[in-house]
Order: C-alpha cells, then structure tokens, then sequence
C-alpha cells in the first residue's frame, strides 16, 4: 500500500533484521515465517509472524511513545470495548543494531473498509458509533492527553500551511478557498467546555477491520488518551457515506459545535496528509482526497473533478 519512502528519517527495517531480533528475544518463535505486511501506516512497521502473530516496530523515534503507552494501556481498555483490540504477546527490546522497543501482537483477522466499497455502511456507522460510544465511557485513572485531542486552534498554522501546500499543486485541482471556508466554520465553532472523554483519536480507515462489513476490530492505540470528543469522529468524513454518516452522528447524538469541530479536525488531518503523502503512500493521499470531497459535498459545494 505503500510505495517510495515516506521519511527520509525512517530506519532501515527489513525481514532479516526483524528475524534476528525475535530469534534473540524470543526463542520459543525462533523459526517461525517472518515476512513484511503491506500497510499504508506511517509511522510503523509490520511483519506477519508465523499464521497467528505481527510484528509491530516504530519507523520513527516519534512512535516510540506508542509502544509503551499500548503496552499499558492496551490489557486495561481490553475489556471495556466491544470490538477487538490488539494483545500484546511480547515485548521487545532495542538489539541488533535496532535503537527502540517494539512488540509482537496477535494478529487479528478481517479486512480494512474501504471508502466507496462498504457492504452494510449503515451498520458500520452503527458498529462505529457503539465503539466511538464505549471509549467516552472509559474511567481508567491516569489517562494521557490525545494525540490531537487539545483545542482546534493548535492546529491552524500547520492547517493553513498545508492548504499553501496545495495551492503549490495545481495538478490535485483542490478548491484552497472552499476549504479554507470550512476551516474557518470549523474555528468559529464554540470550543469543548464539558469534562475531557476517552478517544482513540486516529479512527482512520487502516485502523479498522470489518468482516462481512461488520466492524470487529480496531488497532493502533497510540495516538489514545483523552480530549474532545471531536476528535473520534473522523469516520464520519474519512470512510462513511452521506446516510451511513447521519445514522453515526444520531446514534451518538452530537451537537452541532461538536460536528463542526470533527469536520475541522478531519479535514485538517487530510490537508496536511496530501501534499505529504501524495507521492509516497497512495492509501493515505487517497483516503485525503476521500476526506475533501466528502466535506465539500457535505458543505453543499460541489468538489472539483481530480480531488
């Protein structure tokens, strides 16, 4: 799903590299098949381990942080979600050469929802609104602060840095202004004054496996904490349908500052994901494209054709 490097900073991982290290740590899987699993992720690796097994491993030192807090806070949110989330059956540690921890998880099954091809988007939307339901209800002490989950100000320099970006790039055809507007509608939206809620706060699409278009699992846990509750609406734009997205934001009953802001959020995420990704990664430029239609149209404007 990806192409090219996406970091110029990203370690060198391949499945020698991976073999060595699980054969030196955990000697029980010595032997198993190792072999590199295609995923538009950006920030981590991954690698099947014999039929029942993945290897998970940072690209970047920034996803350093992601395997410790799955580490901890994957056993205790476990049990207080209804659909699967990763287990974590070994921690690894930085060998051979390889400077950070990783781990090894139980592979789960399914497949990854593609926007445009869902089988049952309204019972996603559902699905995805129990799950969505089920994190604001968390209690777990000691949460971290949400990757992205702080007040949607924090977001405006590299917002509109990005649509500079696109403006840079005649050959995307995205109406800069258009978007700008919804921005800005997004900014204009009164802020979160209620307690902060759990999030997973990264519901893309490559984090989500459904099964006869069921939603039955959701992975990477790393951006999880808590903040606005904006912030776990990013189905709504970057994989649902128009009716499949109004049965979700009913089910979870959101109030119209509330949308705004998730609108924002999501497209802030697609504006500064395209020009970044568009030659690098197609799942992740693509899925951006997805999102800036999807809000446009929403927004009662008609996107232009290459977007």
């Amino acid at each position: 799903m990806s192409s090219g490097q996406m970091h110029v900073d990203a370690y060198p991982l391949d499945e020698r590299l991976v073999r060595r290290l699980v054969d030196g740590q955990f000697p029980r899987w010595a032997g198993l098949p190792v072999e590199r699993f295609p995923s538009g992720g950006t920030v981590n690796a991954m690698y099947r381990l014999g039929g029942d097994m993945v290897v998970r491993l940072p690209l970047l030192e920034g996803g350093v942080a992601d395997v410790t807090a799955e580490r901890h806070w994957l056993p205790r949110l476990s049990p207080l979600l209804p659909a699967a989330v990763p287990e974590v059956l070994g921690a690894g540690e930085p060998a051979e050469g390889y400077p950070w921890p990783w781990s090894v998880y139980r592979w789960l099954p399914g497949k990854i929802p593609e926007a445009g091809a869902l089988t049952d988007p309204v019972a996603l939307a559902g699905d995805l609104a129990e799950f969505v339901s089920a994190m604001r209800t968390v209690s777990l002490p000691d949460a971290p602060g949400a990757h992205r989950g702080g007040p949607l100000a924090t977001l405006d320099a590299a917002t509109r840095a990005a649509l500079d970006d696109l403006r840079g790039l005649p050959e995307e055809d995205v109406d800069c202004d258009a978007l700008a507007a919804v921005w800005q509608d997004a900014l204009r939206a009164p802020p979160w004054d209620g307690p902060l809620v759990w999030l997973h706060a990264d519901l893309m699409p490559g984090n989500l496996l459904v099964e006869g278009g069921r939603l039955t699992a959701v992975i990477d846990f790393g951006c999880a904490g808590v903040g606005d509750p904006a912030c776990d609406l990013f189905p709504a734009w970057n994989l649902l349908p128009a009716g499949a997205r109004e049965v979700f934001r009913e089910t979870l009953g959101v109030d119209d500052a509330t949308w705004r802001r998730g609108r924002g959020r999501t497209l802030s995420q697609a504006l500064i994901a395209l020009p970044y990704y568009r030659k690098t990664n197609p799942a992740m430029a693509g899925n951006a494209r997805h999102v800036i239609r999807a809000v446009l149209t929403e927004r009662g404007q008609v996107p232009r054709g290459a977007v």
